[in-house]
């Protein structure tokens, strides 16, 4: 199998680039930088410019599949600037493919793409699955509502179209986890608000097998990208802390601190969503983690021996 990936330098692109190779497949990506594009047997760099609609129509040679992860970090200040390029990113990203698809003849049999939990509306009560209808009343959940219809578009082609709102995805390479663990293991560790906020989460691994599994399985729809049983920030900041040994010694950081110092970017760090993963079960997918403490063991317990015996 050929799969093309947008994004396939990034987080989560990076796993599924290694995933494809442990099985075989081999990788065609698309880079808006030049000095990122490579040609190996089985991973091919091609030149796109979404802003200006450009994009190396070879990439779709031989292709069976497309992943889209498209899209500047939500991880900035949202300023007026950053809001726009935010969602530009992610919907241009989606229309280049679309209409260069329009121009070719391909072979593409699934079509992939990110989308986030953010849509759903943050609530302490609700326990969201795909067919939620209501949407987060947020800079956030309108860009996913955007980003997702963009992606619908898509299904002109004849070939089933996905979405995997993904969750806080779990890795030592990066993310939000190396974020919230550093101060943790300096004891600087704090619980974002009351705590009582819902974060859903998915280990690195098992976001990167989802994708494979919907191309796969040739699955179309909604499908959330989150482990079986979400936590709220209070347990996952103890859990990281108990995996350092290393107590929670600081008050809780108030949501208008916040506020004051990330602006409206702040609202990621509280909102709340409570997340089903009944959907992806029931689709055949196999989990790795499902169990928080094991997913931060992975991750976090090996790094952690290492860098106490530096110190």
């Amino acid at each position: 199998m050929k799969i093309l990936i947008t994004g396939a330098t990034g987080l989560i692109g990076g796993e599924i680039v290694s995933a494809c190779h442990k099985k075989g497949y081999s990788v065609h990506y698309l880079s808006t930088s030049k000095s990122k594009l490579q040609n190996r047997e089985n991973y091919k760099g091609f030149y796109w410019n979404p802003n200006k609609n450009k994009i190396d129509l070879a990439c779709f040679k031989g292709v069976d599949a497309v992943i889209n992860l498209a899209g500047v970090s939500i991880s900035k200040r949202w300023t007026a600037t950053n809001k726009k390029k935010i969602l530009n990113s992610r919907v241009k990203s989606l229309q280049t493919l679309n209409e260069a698809i329009g121009k070719v003849n391909h072979n593409i049999a699934s079509f992939v793409s990110a989308s986030a939990i953010g849509i759903y509306p943050n609530s302490y009560t609700n326990y969201y699955e795909e067919d939620c209808q209501e949407v987060d009343d947020s800079f956030l959940g309108r860009v996913v509502e955007k980003w997702e219809e963009a992606a619908d578009q898509l299904k002109i082609h004849g070939f089933p179209v996905s979405k995997i709102r993904t969750g806080l995805v779990l890795s030592e390479d990066g993310g939000a986890l190396p974020q919230m663990a550093k101060p943790i293991r300096y004891y600087a560790g704090a619980v974002f608000g009351n705590g009582e906020q819902w974060q859903s989460w998915i280990h690195i691994k098992d976001i990167a097998s989802l994708y494979l599994h919907i191309i796969e399985k040739k699955l179309e729809g909604v499908y959330n990208g989150v482990a079986p049983n979400s936590v709220t920030n209070l347990k996952l900041t103890h859990k990281i802390a108990d995996i350092y040994n290393k107590p929670i010694l600081l008050p809780n950081i108030p949501m208008a601190a916040l506020k004051l110092v990330l602006g409206d970017m702040a609202y990621i760090l509280y909102a709340s969503q409570r997340v089903s993963a009944k959907k992806v079960e029931e689709s055949g997918f196999q989990y790795s983690f499902t169990n928080i403490c094991l997913a931060l063991k992975d991750i976090l317990q090996e790094k952690s021996q290492f860098q106490e015996e530096l110190a």
